[in-house]
């Protein structure tokens, strides 16, 4: 018997048991023909399954000294499907290395239910470390090409949820010698009690209902409600510490969550942030437009804009 119908994410049924309905292909790291970008996978945290898949340009040249800005990636999926490792984010990928001419590093968070959140936080904090490690100085792609004074997080859906996180952190926590330029965030999964914009209207009552019912799955533990901090920023009191001087957001036309980034850009601007956002509206698009065809004409579109903002 079903407990919660996520479709097309996933199926969780009374006796514990998660079929999930996307996300579970691998594809193996490889030198990709249609960017000629070049991948492979790297253990962070054997003991815990955290891993990553780093890519780096088909002509980066160790011999030259001039280093390549870093993109630590976070992939969306609800916080319960996808990895890496699917066919969607290998491709994407490799598209937004090739255009933006930077390593990636593209981490393998565990996966609610099995891990509720914060678990994913956890781990992709521990992966934001090891980039910043003398451990990743042993990882020739790090060691030989990466400009660590230029370092960049960005994510897709809860992938941008978890960026936003991790830039927080980095702005609250003492004593990390790491450092961020900006964030990127395409389409992020962010929520709260009270509806913002198309929320409130009669045709989202289901995706609010979806939405509010995924948070509760991924994070039931002490549930606070959906005005959590980490769903909700604007009820965050850490928010203006936000670690970074420039964000980028992408929202979609037709995506339920579209002015929870605008809300985003509102929530920031009035907390006394110190830096810069820009918020990108796309129309006629859907969530996640550019992870599902990042070689279509949106697509192409917006990993150019994040190339550019990226190399800024």
């Amino acid at each position: 018997e079903v407990l919660y119908d996520f479709t097309p994410m996933l199926k969780a049924y009374k006796n514990g048991r998660v079929e999930r309905l996307t996300g579970e292909q691998f594809v193996p790291a490889s030198i990709d023909p249609a960017t000629r970008v070049k991948s492979k996978d790297v253990q962070i945290s054997p003991e815990l399954g955290v891993a990553a898949r780093i890519y780096i340009p088909g002509d980066a040249n160790p011999d030259t000294k001039l280093k390549l800005p870093v993109v630590v990636y976070f992939h969306g999926g609800g916080f319960a499907v996808e990895s890496p490792f699917s066919p969607l984010y290998h491709k994407h990928l490799n598209y937004l290395v090739a255009e933006s001419n930077a390593i990636a590093v593209s981490v393998d968070y565990r996966l609610a239910p099995e891990y509720p959140l914060p678990t994913a936080y956890d781990d992709s904090w521990l992966a934001l470390k090891w980039v910043f490690s003398d451990e990743a100085q042993n990882e020739e792609w790090i060691k030989d090409y990466a400009d660590l004074g230029r370092v960049y997080l960005g994510g897709d859906s809860a992938g941008g949820n978890i960026a936003h996180h991790l830039a927080i952190r980095v702005g609250s926590e003492q004593g990390t010698n790491i450092s961020l330029r900006g964030i990127f965030l395409n389409c992020p999964f962010f929520g709260g009690k009270d509806p913002v914009g198309v929320e409130s209207s009669e045709e989202m009552v289901l995706w609010k209902k979806f939405v509010d019912n995924l948070w509760v799955f991924v994070h039931p533990k002490e549930f606070p409600g959906y005005d959590d901090p980490w769903i909700n920023p604007a009820k965050d009191p850490r928010v203006s510490g936000l670690g970074c001087s420039r964000v980028l957001v992408y929202v979609a036309e037709k995506d339920y969550l579209k002015d929870r980034g605008w809300y985003y850009k509102e929530t920031l601007e009035k907390s006394g942030w110190f830096g810069e956002i820009e918020v990108v509206e796309v129309k006629g698009e859907v969530h996640v437009f550019s992870v599902f065809s990042p070689d279509g004409e949106n697509g192409l579109a917006m990993i150019k804009k994040v190339a550019s903002f990226i190399n800024h």
